[in-house]
């Protein structure tokens, strides 16, 4: 039998979006790890009517149920109530969850309110998830062919509670396993890259492939499904092969998070340092790479030069350059990389520049205009940038700082500038 998972996720400040549904995420990978399917993601406010409506609707249509959320000590966490009204069981308190709340509380410092006992209130029979990282326990049930399991809200919870005692109680009701290969890809849009492929994703079935639009970048997803993680492995490997061969440098790494963890691997691996002068971008080149735990190994520093008095006054750009071509240029750009590398006494140095909007600037440039420069011991490039006068202030800085990690990977894999 195919299982079929319904993540049910309580609470009104989802709704609202105060609060980022990361426990679907988290579940949802765990999940698929398992080997069980999730065919539904649902979002129900702090209201006992609209939980009662969502619960009977999950009870419907999937045989396991996981909630989120709704198990804490205060008036509208309601999640056991509905659970255990919608399957006919009793709520009865649990001695030891409850000397547990006590004691997390002692360790803390800090005194128990009666209202925390309301957490010790379990499903009859149900197996208790001990929660070793707040207060309230999860717990799990099977009543009418369902399988129920409630989890804690809080991320912080919610993670390891899923991973330390939720996923050994689901594995047994694992088929299989579900394995994935994610592709990176920059220099290639979604659309051009599905045209390529919609034929063969349309026949595919195990593995499955799918197209993933990021912001700046793409990803391609090869799923498959098997008994073992081993010939899962064998099943994914001649897609993942052939997509090599397809795009060849346009993958910038397989099962990576991004491009500067790429440029980061690569400049320990070959033992250079790096620093960067932004303009257009506003030091977020350096943040991106400075995001990175042992980023302090490689990563010398940077300087914003917004202005022309820092482009010339600290990184040395000729102020003829300067009034000649405007900061908006290759010239100051490849400049400003140069100057860069000999100020921080770096290997390689890059540099950006450009027209992030919303409005022109003053030499009427369209906004989407910017160049992006690698200095290195072996001579300076600039890559010249249209990409797109929609004033998307945002996306056009993160997208410039794409193209700069791009010539780091491309200079330190020995791949030419541009194809």
């Amino acid at each position: 039998m195919s299982h079929r998972v319904e993540i049910l996720s309580v609470g009104t400040e989802l709704l609202l979006g105060n609060v980022v549904n990361l426990d679907a995420q988290i579940l949802s990978q765990g999940l698929s790890e398992l080997g069980l399917n999730v065919y539904w993601h649902t979002v129900v406010g702090d209201n006992p009517q609209r939980a009662r409506e969502a619960v009977a609707l999950a009870k419907e249509r999937a045989d396991i149920i996981i909630t989120t959320g709704g198990l804490g000590p205060t008036c509208d966490d309601l999640t056991k109530n509905v659970l255990a009204e919608a399957f006919g069981k009793k709520l009865v308190f649990d001695q030891e969850s409850a000397d547990r709340c006590r004691a997390y509380f002692e360790r803390l410092g800090r005194v128990m309110t009666d209202n925390n006992l309301q957490q010790a209130m379990l499903p009859e029979g149900c197996t208790i998830l001990q929660n070793d990282w707040g207060t309230a326990p999860g717990c799990a049930f099977e009543a009418d062919g369902v399988h129920v399991i409630m989890l804690p809200g809080p991320p912080s919870e919610c993670r390891p509670m899923f991973r330390y005692r939720a996923a050994p109680y689901l594995q047994q009701l694992s088929e299989g396993i579900i394995a994935s290969h994610t592709l990176k890809l920059f220099g290639i849009g979604e659309s051009t890259m599905e045209a390529q492929l919609r034929e063969q994703m349309n026949e595919m079935e195990n593995p499955t492939l799918a197209p993933y639009a990021k912001e700046g970048e793409c990803e391609l997803r090869v799923t498959a499904k098997a008994a073992t993680d081993e010939e899962a492995q064998k099943l994914l490997k001649p897609t993942v092969e052939q997509l090599k061969a397809l795009f060849g440098s346009k993958i910038y790494g397989i099962d990576v998070s991004s491009l500067e963890e790429v440029v980061l691997d690569l400049l320990k691996e070959k033992g250079l340092t790096l620093g960067c002068a932004e303009s257009c971008t506003g030091g977020l080149v350096a943040k991106r790479m400075t995001d990175l735990p042992g980023s302090s190994q490689v990563f010398k520093g940077g300087i914003v030069s917004y202005t022309n008095e820092v482009k010339a006054g600290v990184l040395g750009v000729p102020q003829a350059m300067l009034e000649e071509h405007s900061a908006v240029s290759a010239p100051v750009a490849q400049a400003m990389a140069e100057g860069a590398r000999r100020v921080l006494g770096c290997d390689l140095a890059v540099a950006t520049t450009g027209v992030a909007g919303p409005d022109r600037d003053d030499r009427g440039h369209e906004v989407g205009t910017m160049f992006v420069a690698i200095a290195t011991s072996e001579g300076s490039y600039v890559r010249a940038l249209t990409l797109g006068n929609r004033p998307m202030r945002q996306r056009l800085r993160t997208q410039t700082t794409h193209h700069a990690f791009d010539l780091l990977r491309r200079y330190l894999t020995g791949l030419p500038y541009e194809e």
